[in-house]
């Protein structure tokens, strides 16, 4: 009797051990693939600053927004009119795609039926996973021809922010509606019990109380939009300018380094990893922006 009670122990124990060790070899994998994932973003900017060091160091890094212009055959390398580019293509798509993406989600969350909801959801996640290319299509077929019916030639900084924002849209509506979901019932019942209409309560309590996450979605958004390619290369004309306005042609650095890096050498071949440098302190920034708001809106909720 006492060898049967006295069994178990040793058993448990054993598991307990066998537990144990399974749970630091998995933590042990996961630790390890988290470090390897660094070290290769890491890899990837000391290999862009490796790359564009040796021009930088010749002139330092405001030659490439003060040179007369960019002509890289003749040594001038101002990048100014391809980073004005990219930041106007940037906030024209939030400026289109933000508002839709609240309306989306305000509906989703406090109007729709479930059965609605969750189909617009499901569709819309879809489409997320959409190639850009597609959206590329789409925009070379359809928006590039209507906007040239109102300004030629069609090929356009506003036919990029049209079709950017279509491709942003998901990002920036999944994610403000996962923004007002966390908003607590209690503030639209105390509402409702004094008497507030429902759009009042939407636009005065729900959404400013979600309003740390929906920047932190807008944020996120411009960090997918300024590093787009295929969209710009296709619809935005790729003519080096500093546009006078939304119906002119530009181009963006992403589109620039996809364009001239097949034949560039030498220090155009150089200037073009600066290009790619600036794009990734860019996104960096924005990402940084975008988990500080998300950060200090955690800090800031009851």
């Amino acid at each position: 009797m006492s060898a049967i009670l006295e069994l178990p122990f040793p058993q448990a124990s054993m598991s307990r051990q066998a537990a144990r060790m399974q749970a630091l070899a998995f933590w042990t994998v996961m630790a390890g693939l988290a470090i390897a994932g660094t070290l290769i973003v890491l890899l990837i900017a000391g290999f862009l600053v490796r790359e564009s060091w040796p021009l930088i160091s010749e002139a330092g890094p405001l030659r490439f927004l003060t040179d007369a212009g960019w002509w890289p055959r003749d040594g001038s390398f101002n990048m100014s009119p391809m980073i004005l580019a990219s930041l106007l293509l940037t906030l024209g798509a939030l400026v289109i795609a933000t508002p839709l993406s609240l309306v989306f989600a305000t509906f989703t969350c406090f109007v729709a039926p479930p059965w609605l909801a969750n189909g617009m959801r499901i569709l819309v996640e879809a489409s997320a996973a959409v190639p850009t290319v597609v959206y590329g299509l789409w925009g070379i077929t359809v928006i590039v021809p209507l906007v040239n019916q109102i300004s030629p030639p069609g090929s356009s900084l506003l036919a990029g922010m049209i079709v950017v924002a279509v491709m942003i849209f998901p990002t920036i509506a999944m994610l403000s509606r996962a923004a007002l979901q966390t908003v607590p019932p209690g503030y639209a019942q105390a509402a409702s019990a004094l008497g507030v209409s429902n759009a009042q309560t939407v636009l005065r309590i729900v959404l400013p109380a979600a309003k740390h996450g929906i920047v932190s979605a807008m944020i996120l958004g411009a960090a997918r939009a300024i590093g787009e390619t295929m969209v710009v290369l296709m619809v935005c004309g790729n003519i080096v300018q500093v546009p006078k306005s939304l119906f002119e042609p530009v181009r963006t650095l992403t589109a620039n380094i996809a364009l001239e890096m097949p034949y560039a050498m030498g220090d155009h071949r150089a200037s073009l990893f600066v290009a790619g440098l600036m794009m990734l302190l860019l996104v960096s920034a924005l990402v940084a922006l975008g988990e500080w708001v998300g950060a200090t809106g955690q800090r800031g909720a009851p």
